[in-house]
């Protein structure tokens, strides 16, 4: 199963998007795929005005935009049956070992972050059985750092006790994972998936607010946490490759 995830996010100029996607879909995953443990790849973008959970203001604190890199619009995940995929080269050295040509392609990606993770637990949603072992058309993807160990003990309970539990009902959703960090500046992600940006939208965005008890408790542990810029981001797959 797919156990372990190496997820990129940056930003590219718009003048060479085009030549950009065109080589990273029909050149670069291919080859990451050939990787032994490399299960599939999948390549979103960002959407913009996206609404937040409870529908206003977000409750979400960022990280200091000169902390660390600031790209966001695009998402790369790879996932892997165990973490040392990604570890044998490791993401940066397997960079470095690419052709000329394929290293300059990748000077593309600007504000680029990356974190290779583990996964820690997985939920199944209704729209389960429609979908396969790949990520949906429709994420969205926190990243994020807590505080001291209470607050992570807290974070901890809550997402057992709460978070993904609710999930397993919610119309529209496909699977969530939560994931820990093997390397990169997160400590933590939570991994949503959905039928679509709708579903997500329609059902996700004010789900807590028939149970105001859980919903004082989800404000609590989200204002203890740090995100990365842009999370959590909402986004919407533009490439699947799996490997056959």
């Amino acid at each position: 199963m797919d156990r372990a995830y190496w997820i990129s996010w940056y930003n590219l100029p718009d003048e060479e998007r085009e030549a950009y996607l065109a080589w990273l879909h029909g050149r670069y995953l291919p080859t990451v795929l050939e990787r032994p443990g490399v299960l599939w790849a999948a390549h979103y973008a960002s959407e913009d005005n996206v609404i937040p959970l409870g529908g206003g203001k977000g409750r979400v604190g960022h990280v200091r935009l000169d902390a660390v890199p600031a790209g966001d619009r695009f998402i790369l995940i790879f996932g892997g049956e165990e973490a040392h995929v990604f570890a044998d080269p490791s993401p940066h050295r397997f960079h470095a070992q690419l052709p000329e040509q394929d290293r300059k392609m990748l000077t593309m990606r600007t504000g680029e972050r990356v974190n290779v993770m583990i996964e820690e637990a997985r939920v199944y949603g209704p729209e389960a059985p429609e979908h396969g072992m790949a990520p949906s058309p429709c994420i969205q993807l926190g990243s994020f750092n807590s505080g001291s160990v209470e607050e992570e003990d807290e974070m901890l309970a809550w997402y057992a006790q709460w978070r993904l539990p609710s999930m397993k009902t919610l119309p529209g959703c496909v699977r969530v994972r939560k994931l820990v960090s093997v390397s990169g500046w997160a400590k933590h992600a939570c991994f949503y998936e959905f039928a679509s940006l709708e579903a997500r939208n329609d059902h996700f965005v004010y789900y807590e607010r028939a149970n105001p008890e859980m919903e004082a408790w989800s404000k609590q542990v989200v204002r203890n946490t740090v995100h990365a810029p842009g999370s959590a981001n909402v986004a919407r797959r533009i490439c699947l490759e799996v490997k056959k």
